[in-house]
């Protein structure tokens, strides 16, 4: 008998759909909806869009999509939208119209720009797809949904991520569901879901398994009537409360369909095989293809006409077997299909796939453009005709590289090489050598960050080359090792500098060629890293002579970049402004960001804070107008967020660090994040946060080996000592320092050494006599350190007085006139340390009203920044004083600037999360304020602080005389 249709009303979710319609009133989020295969995930979230005051548009992950088809999800909305808007209404919320980028997801919006793709491409078409699903947004609340991201692509899965990640605040939600009993320990989805689990708008909703009192509501419904006794009880204990089972087991008559199977597949196919002969059979001819099918492309397969095609398959649709999707059909659940499909026999199997892709051969419009050679790749793959799977799989490549798909380029890539020796005279069939593949592989490999497969690819095509009958091919075997060794840069491994020397060798200097000033600048750039500065400036200049020899802008732009990098004077102004008209000259937007990247890093380095964040934050907003925001945008966020830590906006510099966090930078980019935010969290008092990132930045450290990059080694230790010394431990805080002390000498050195040596000073203070040596070791680094610019000379400074400190003399005068300096560079906790020191050697010497006078403007900085130790050591300083705090006349009731501000919109009525946003600092901040505030105002509640708000007239509007 047929199996019952699927109840009409959802049954035992109504907690979930709760926390759906809640993510949606409190959009813009993200829901990741996860449960096992039948659950009911599609069922919950057809429920879900039904009745949501929003527009919904629904796209879903293809089975085969993890084989290389990407984008496939969007390409179903993007398509759903254009039959709804049209392509103009499409074209109308893309910026300045430009559907270029879309043309990669769906063929109406024409070709795509060009057939190659790049980084800034692929950054490009997700900056648009988000901008147009925000712009929906604008119009009212809009969800997207994105189903089975279990068999998601690459693609996919990073578009996802880039759109959860960047959510601004118009009313959009994403809701993606995947089913938790395929994430295996190694699936791709797992990482992506650890890391959007910790985002702080993004929530989980895991599907359970029904109670009995769900499970007899679900047989009630099915049955339109009370269930006979014992049924509830049997169909419970069989189907243990999976919806799917339920549903399955219950036939027309009210009793269970068949006894409980030894395997899911048998149950699955219980249903099935219930159906006509004719039905079973097309339906074996439908499971060849995904969970959804077109009609016609089934029709052409089972050799059917439209009409016998409608008649065969009307009883699977009846008995929920099928439902109809579109104009095509889909398997009420992929469990049946993939059922249906692993009953084949092998025979059945291999004639199966030959139809699909003998129909797709003779009528490509049966699967839309996109999908064609992926399509054809899967099917000629599992019919075993090998010369054709390699054919249609290098087709697929090479649309996958068009719709800027790395990673499915890279799967199709690596299956052409799978099958090369399975297909004779392989190179006539789709016209390039096997090495070729390999380079366009690795090539691949490089742009979809995968990195360790990359340098297996290109090591294999060296040996290649090398073996190769006749002469070597020199430049081809250069600009294989120039890629390795950027590769196996971006790993942080040893070997990428002896490869970017061996491909400079390899190209002759005569006559000069771009290639080698591409691999002389390349390699000038890296081995700065290894300490080799002399190498590094031999190599820019050389490359520098030949670009300009050339007369190419880019090249000659690359390598001033190298030689301005490889010694800063942050006195000296006059070499960045020749970069800077170089950069514009040379009308790249790569080379304009990288100027953006030295001149906001040249700025801070001055001490010229402002500026610099102002620089960086051009930066960043011109690497999103280019399109690459989650690349050069990402590391120009270190930039923007150093200056915002030393002008006291430490809120601001969070929020600039968590979003670039957010985007997964790359190892190589990840440390100064780390430790800037480490910091921060360090001088608030949150030691745990700063622990925790500290040990990923030294985790990181250790996976680089001898990685030495002084921004990245010294800031590390400079964070360790710190954390150190807060807890009492400055022996530790010494042994954390001794490689800042051995090594000297690397690029920025001065920079990045003298804060760790005021550290290093004030922790010989705490050890007295024991620390003596260390101390004059210390004195010694320092000696040797050249002070270029004003922040140096204010850090010179701090030290000094620090240096006088640990061999017992509180130098006043010293600590003032290194307060002076930081006030100067609007530097406000380093000014607040300074006068807090001044004050302790004012009290030493008994002038107790010059150590109050410091201490209260110390205490109003510490106050304003939520620098909880310093604000602590300063309160206990005011207390030997015996004089009270000063507070800020603009803020009353004892609250500082901030909390009055967060008072004023708890007096309006806004939550944490409102408060959050209009302060651009973080939920959890917005929470500690109100929770000081409610202290702070003797209140117990939210209402009760703005009560008084209110009662006290703090925010009254003031009066205008008629």
């Amino acid at each position: 008998m047929n199996a019952r249709a699927m109840s009409p009303v959802l049954v035992g979710r109504s907690a979930e759909l709760g926390r759906l319609r809640g993510a949606l009133a409190a959009a813009p989020g993200a829901v990741l909806v996860g449960g096992d295969a039948g659950l009911g995930k599609t069922r919950l979230i057809r429920e879900f869009a039904k009745d949501a005051e929003a527009r919904v548009l629904v796209g879903g992950c293809l089975e085969l999509g993890s084989d290389g088809l990407p984008f496939a999800p969007f390409t179903t909305v993007l398509r759903g939208l254009v039959r709804d808007i049209g392509i103009d209404g499409v074209a109308g919320l893309v910026p300045r119209g430009d559907t270029g980028a879309l043309a990669r997801l769906l063929p109406e919006f024409g070709e795509p720009e060009s057939d190659t793709a790049s980084g800034e491409e692929r950054a490009r078409l997700f900056e648009v797809v988000l901008t147009l699903l925000e712009r929906l947004a604008e119009r009212g609340p809009f969800v997207l949904v994105i189903e089975d991201a279990h068999w998601a692509d690459r693609s996919t899965r990073d578009l996802l991520a880039f759109l959860i990640r960047n959510l601004g605040t118009a009313p959009l939600l994403i809701v993606m569901t995947y089913r938790s009993d395929e994430l295996h320990r190694t699936h791709p989805l797992r990482p992506l879901l650890a890391g959007l689990e910790r985002l702080e708008r993004v929530r989980r909703v895991e599907i359970g398994r029904l109670p009995r009192a769900d499970v007899e509501a679900l047989v009630t419904q099915l049955l339109g009537q009370t269930p006979p006794p014992g049924l509830v009880e049997r169909i419970e204990a069989r189907s243990e409360g999976n919806p799917l089972f339920i549903e399955t087991l219950l036939d027309d008559d009210g009793t269970l369909a068949c006894e409980l199977p030894e395997s899911l597949r048998d149950l699955l196919l219980a249903g099935v095989q219930r159906l006509p002969e004719e039905t079973q059979d097309v339906l074996r001819d439908a499971s060849g293809g995904s969970t959804r099918i077109e009609h016609a492309l089934l029709a052409a397969v089972s050799g059917l006409d439209d009409a016998a095609l409608t008649r065969v398959l009307r009883p699977a649709v009846a008995a929920n077997v099928l439902v109809v999707d579109g104009d095509g059909y889909a398997f009420r659940h992929a469990l049946i299909r993939e059922a249906v499909h692993d009953d084949l026999l092998p025979g059945e199997y291999t004639r199966l796939h030959t139809r699909y892709a003998e129909a797709l051969e003779k009528d490509p419009g049966l699967v839309s453009a996109g999908r064609l050679w992926v399509e054809l790749s899967y099917h000629w793959m599992q019919a075993h005709d090998s010369t054709w799977a390699l054919v249609a799989s290098w087709r697929a490549a090479g649309e996958a590289r068009k719709a800027v798909a790395y990673a499915e380029r890279l799967a199709m890539l690596e299956r052409v090489l799978q099958l090369w020796d399975k297909v004779p005279d392989a190179a006539e069939h789709i016209g390039v050598d096997h090495v070729t593949v390999m380079e366009e592989a690795a090539a691949a490999a490089d742009a979809a960050g995968e990195y360790d497969r990359g340098v297996k690819l290109v090591t294999a095509a060296l040996k290649e080359v090398e073996a190769a009958d006749g002469e070597r091919d020199t430049a081809r075997w250069a600009m294989l090792l120039e890629l390795r060794g950027r590769m196996l840069y971006h790993l942080a491994r040893p070997g990428f500098v002896e490869d970017l020397r061996a491909a400079v060798e390899a190209l002759p200097a005569d006559p000069p060629t771009i290639l080698r000033a591409r691999a002389l600048s390349t390699l000038g750039n890296y081995v700065r890293i290894t300490i080799s500065m002399e190498e590094a400036r031999e190599a820019a200049l050389e490359s520098l002579a030949i670009a300009r020899a050339l007369g190419d802008p880019i090249a000659e732009a690359e390598a001033l970049i190298t030689l301005f990098c490889a010694h800063i004077d942050y006195e000296d102004e006059g070499r960045l402004t020749e970069v800077g008209e170089t950069a514009e000259r040379s009308r790249n937007h790569r080379v304009l960001l990288r100027y953006y990247v030295i001149k906001s890093h040249f700025l801070e380095g001055a001490g010229r804070h402002e500026e610099a964040a102002a620089v960086a934050e051009r930066g960043t907003k011109l690497a999103r107008e280019y399109g690459v925001a989650r690349t050069q945008g990402t590391f120009l966020s270190i930039n923007q967020a150093e200056p915002l830590v030393s002008l006291g906006r430490w809120d601001e510099a969070m929020a600039v660090m968590n979003h670039a966090l957010e985007q997964d930078p790359a190892i190589t980019t990840r440390t100064s994040l780390l430790v800037l935010s480490g910091w921060v969290a360090l001088v608030r008092g949150d030691l745990a946060t700063a622990r925790a990132q500290l040990a990923r930045s030294r985790e990181i450290l250790r996976l680089k080996l001898n990685w030495l990059k002084t921004q990245d080694y010294f800031s590390t230790l400079w964070l360790e000592a710190s954390i150190a010394s807060a807890e009492g431990r400055p022996e530790t805080a010494l042994d954390a320092l001794r490689l800042v002390l051995d090594k000297g000498g690397m690029p920025d050195d001065a920079r990045y050494a003298w804060p760790a040596l005021i550290v290093g000073a004030a922790a010989c203070t705490e050890l007295g006599d024991a620390a003596a040596d260390r101390l004059r070791r210390f004195e010694e680094r320092a000696a040797g350190l050249e002070a270029s610019g004003p922040l140096q000379h204010a850090h010179c400074l701090t030290f000094a007085a620090e240096l006088a400190r640990a061999r017992g003399t509180l130098d006043r005068a010293a600590w003032e006139e290194a307060a002076a300096e930081w006030e100067a560079l609007a530097n406000p906790y380093y000014r607040a340390r300074a006068l807090t020191r001044a004050a302790e050697a004012a009290l030493a010497e008994g002038d107790h009203d010059a150590a109050a006078d410091a201490l209260q403007t110390a205490a109003e900085l510490a106050d304003r920044l939520g620098a909880a130790p310093l604000a602590g050591q300063i309160a206990d300083l005011l207390r030997r004083t015996r004089m009270p705090r000063r507070t800020d006349a603009s803020a009353p009731l004892g609250l500082t600037p901030r909390e009055y501000e967060v008072l004023r919109l708890v007096a309006d009525g806004r939550s944490n999360r409102d408060i959050a946003e209009a302060l651009f600092i973080s939920v959890k901040t917005a929470s500690v304020h109100v929770s000081n505030i409610l202290g702070k105002l003797d209140v117990t509640s939210r209402g009760e602080a703005a009560a008084t708000a209110h009662r006290l007239a703090l925010f009254a509007a003031p009066k205008v005389d008629a």
